[in-house]
């Protein structure tokens, strides 16, 4: 019995967050539990915990007197995001470098395995986002500035529901895990200067395909 639960409380979120990512669900659209449990032929349980894991992913906001509504996806969003993560995170990964531990390296390279594997299973979205931000905090753990840290942490928290649009609508998987793997060969060459450049290509990459898409989805919406 709660297997079948859990798969269709999965189907409810995964077909809610597919209409608010590509724009069939508008921002500031009311999300009303009892019209999506007819609409998805569902009781209103699972739509609910559905609404509550799409509010976790920065999907959906509740709101006094409104309920659930869809957030706004917004391009001048992505640009602030993601050039303060390059900057910060860059920053970080400079510092650790040539102080990274052999384990947290290993730990590294175990972390990519288990983001190959994440790929195609059900949730996939959500085990690869926890998954990529664990990879990117073990190649920044040997820089010992943890406000530093927090403040990365904050922002890709924000940044989430774009990684995963990237990740689910444009083609941004192959991309990074090559980047990742990449990545992870300079960082245990301690090859600081070429580490560096990569992480920034790597997150300003995703910003110019996440604002490309939030811009083609403006225009077919129109």
């Amino acid at each position: 019995m709660s297997i079948v639960y859990k798969t269709r409380t999965q189907l409810v979120v995964e077909t809610l967050r597919e209409k608010i990512l590509s724009g069939e669900i508008k921002a500031g659209q009311p999300l009303r539990q009892a019209a999506l449990a007819d609409e998805l032929n569902v009781s209103r349980i699972p739509v609910r915990e559905a609404l509550l894991q799409l509010e976790a992913e920065g999907l959906v906001s509740f709101e006094p007197h409104k309920g659930a509504t869809a957030t706004e996806l917004t391009a001048n969003q992505v640009d602030e995001l993601f050039e303060l993560r390059a900057m910060l995170e860059a920053d970080l990964l400079a510092s650790s470098i040539p102080h990274i531990s052999d384990e947290k390296l290993a730990e590294a390279t175990e972390l990519l395995s288990r983001l190959d594997k994440a790929l195609g299973k059900e949730n996939a979205a959500n085990t690869w986002s926890e998954l990529n931000s664990d990879y990117h905090n073990c190649l920044y753990s040997g820089a010992n500035r943890p406000q530093t840290q927090d403040l990365v942490n904050t922002l890709n928290k924000n940044a989430d529901r774009y990684i995963r649009m990237h990740l689910l609508w444009a083609g941004g998987i192959s991309k990074a895990e090559s980047e990742h793997n990449e990545l992870l060969a300079l960082c245990k060459a301690r090859n600081v200067e070429k580490s560096v450049a990569l992480l920034k290509q790597h997150i300003l990459g995703s910003r110019d395909e996440i604002k490309e898409f939030l811009n083609q989805r403006e225009l077919t919406s129109q």
